[in-house]
């Protein structure tokens, strides 16, 4: 019987050993994932455009991330910062520029923390076209 306890033992030890080794690799893959599920996506958004307007509306970047239109509608567009017609509040959002459909186009880095806002400067007075990027 004491052969059986002591077996039983190792066994025991042996399952602790393998339940803090499986424990100790969960925490370092979420060491190296960083970040909270409620911050801000580590690197990068992509928006579409289509006829219906930019989806989603809002992303939220972290500083020195870029966002990624992709223009999924029948006609052209053209994404701009705000304000309509000077386009300096984010600059880095004016390199996207002109996306023919099925074009995708990226922001220049956003390295300053701040509400960005931007529109299709093809269509700056219609609101459907217009949409932020929240830079944390």
């Amino acid at each position: 019987m004491q052969g059986t306890a002591a077996n039983e033992s190792g066994r025991v030890s042996q399952r602790c050993r393998c339940w803090r080794r499986a424990v100790l690799s969960c925490a370092l893959v979420a060491a190296a994932c960083g970040g909270s599920p409620s911050g801000p996506s580590p690197g990068n958004a992509t928006i579409t455009i289509s006829s219906t307007g930019p989806a989603p509306i809002e992303v939220r970047v972290p500083v020195g991330g870029r966002v990624t239109f992709i223009n999924t509608d029948a006609r052209p567009h053209a994404m701009s910062s705000d304000p309509i017609q000077v386009h300096s509040d984010c600059p880095a959002i004016n390199d996207v520029g002109f996306l023919n459909p099925g074009q995708s186009g990226t922001t220049g880095i956003l390295s300053v923390a701040r509400t960005c806002g931007f529109h299709d400067h093809t269509n700056e007075l219609d609101a459907t076209f217009r949409g932020r990027i929240v830079v944390q």
